[in-house]
């Protein structure tokens, strides 16, 4: 089975072509990147909302901790105004919610996003092996003096048409993100009339479009979804949720909780955090912000107003205002080291094929 993938695992230089998805926020800590890596997978540094500095500092950790391959995931910025209004409606909810957290009222946001030109050219600079993307197209430039250097780039398409741009910008792979996936959708083209495409339609329809690999991502969290990723075409396989709970991972406890004692029905998608869609479990913030979703403003403004009460909520031990983002699969989510979770996972992968 594994054979028939060697051309992700040949190019990554990787034993499995397993890779743990570059979770934004603090959950993908070098220990667990190396980890990955160090067993035989491609462990992802998710540096959406880290400064330039602070990826550096990571990369050089991971350095320490693996001589072998690992990535690094950004988010593609997007236009937007820092200066949208607030519905009242949306600032008075806000302002309720920060009461009881006793926080004050309307906080100044200094910065919604990391400026892109430094973290781009840190991780030029440390020629990190694999460079991943979320939310857009890279430009043309970044992608030749990544390529240029040996960097091997990949970007996120939640349809088949973004799948097809991605090709044709020049990306070694994509990850065909199903609507499944916990966190942020990658979606990027505005005109789609939809992006919520499950795993198992999206990944073949991709695979018959495309002519590089494409890595399946979206509610995959054992062997039996890695062997089913397989049979539907990809070349390799992407997991978040799996990993999110992994001893080295730097999720909050409660949400690692939250998402081992999450069920199918709990697990939502909401903009209540952040502006743009994002799959997690649902708790008081998502219940209360539900019915104002269309007032929300957009990302990254949202995800700044929010900041100061996730902060909060982490440091208060209050589980109804964080950011829980999950799979729809995560009741499948163990609580182990990243390493046994990877052999574990090879391992089920090859039952699987051996009962089929």
């Amino acid at each position: 089975m594994w054979s028939n993938r060697e051309e992700v695992a040949k190019r990554l230089q990787i034993e499995w072509p397993i890779i743990q998805a570059g979770m934004a926020g603090g959950t993908t800590t070098p220990e667990l990147v190396a980890a990955v890596s160090q067993a035989g997978g491609l462990g992802t540094l998710g540096a959406a909302y880290m400064g330039a500095e602070q990826i550096r500092t990571a990369i050089r950790a991971i350095r320490e901790m693996t001589d072998k391959p690992f990535g690094v995931n950004l988010f593609i910025p997007e236009p937007f105004d820092p200066d949208q209004p607030v519905a009242e409606t949306v600032r008075q909810a806000m302002n309720d919610v920060r009461r009881e957290l006793q926080l004050p009222p309307d906080p100044a946001v200094s910065r919604f996003v990391e400026p892109f030109e430094e973290q781009m050219a840190v991780v030029l600079e440390e020629k990190v092996p694999v460079f991943s993307f979320t939310f857009g197209m890279l430009d043309q430039t970044w992608t030749q003096a990544l390529k240029q250097q040996g960097t091997t780039v990949i970007g996120t398409a939640t349809t088949v048409r973004e799948a097809v741009a991605l090709e044709a910008s020049g990306v070694d792979m994509l990850t065909a993100q199903g609507c499944e996936a916990g966190g942020h959708r990658g979606s990027f083209l505005p005109d789609s009339p939809s992006n919520l495409i499950g795993t198992m339609a999206l990944v073949p329809q991709v695979v018959d479009r495309v002519r590089i690999p494409v890595i399946a991502a979206g509610g995959i969290m054992d062997g039996r979804g890695i062997a089913a990723a397989f049979a539907l075409g990809a070349a390799g396989v992407q997991m978040g949720t799996a990993f999110l709970t992994c001893t080295e991972s730097g999720a909050h406890p409660l949400h690692k909780k939250a998402v081992r004692e999450a069920s199918d029905e709990s697990v939502v998608l909401t903009r209540a955090f952040s502006g743009k869609p994002a799959r997690g479990v649902v708790n008081a913030f998502i219940d209360l912000f539900e019915p104002l979703e269309q007032e929300l403003p957009t990302y990254p403004v949202q995800n700044g107003l929010t900041r100061d009460i996730r902060t909060a909520a982490a440091k208060q031990q209050n589980k109804e205002y964080l950011s829980l983002w999950a799979g729809q699969a995560a009741s499948l989510s163990q609580e182990m080291s990243a390493a046994d979770l990877l052999h574990r996972l090879v391992e089920e992968a090859e039952g699987v094929r051996r009962r089929l």
